[in-house]
């Protein structure tokens, strides 16, 4: 299967959900290009991107499972590249 370059989008309301949300992205560590985490203490949330070159299988799998942890949201962009480079 063809890998995909794509972009989560993570906004955290439930900080006891981060552990678990840590625990995930280490277990996919080796698809995961880069990530940013902001702190948004006044409105009490955490917002993540997750930058992931993996099949397309393996995104929505691990997309799936961030937005079903607990006052955990997320979306996925994926990027249109040529299939060639």
């Amino acid at each position: 299967m063809e890998n995909r370059v794509a972009l989560i989008g993570v906004v955290v309301e439930n900080l006891d959900s981060v552990a678990e949300l840590n625990a995930l992205l280490h277990d996919y560590a080796d698809f995961i290009i880069g990530r940013m985490g902001i702190p948004y203490k006044k409105r009490s949330v955490s917002v993540i991107s997750i930058a992931i070159d993996a099949p397309n299988d393996t995104i929505s799998t691990l997309a799936g499972k961030i937005g079903n942890l607990p006052g955990v949201s997320s979306k996925t962009v994926y990027a249109k590249l040529d299939s060639d480079k």
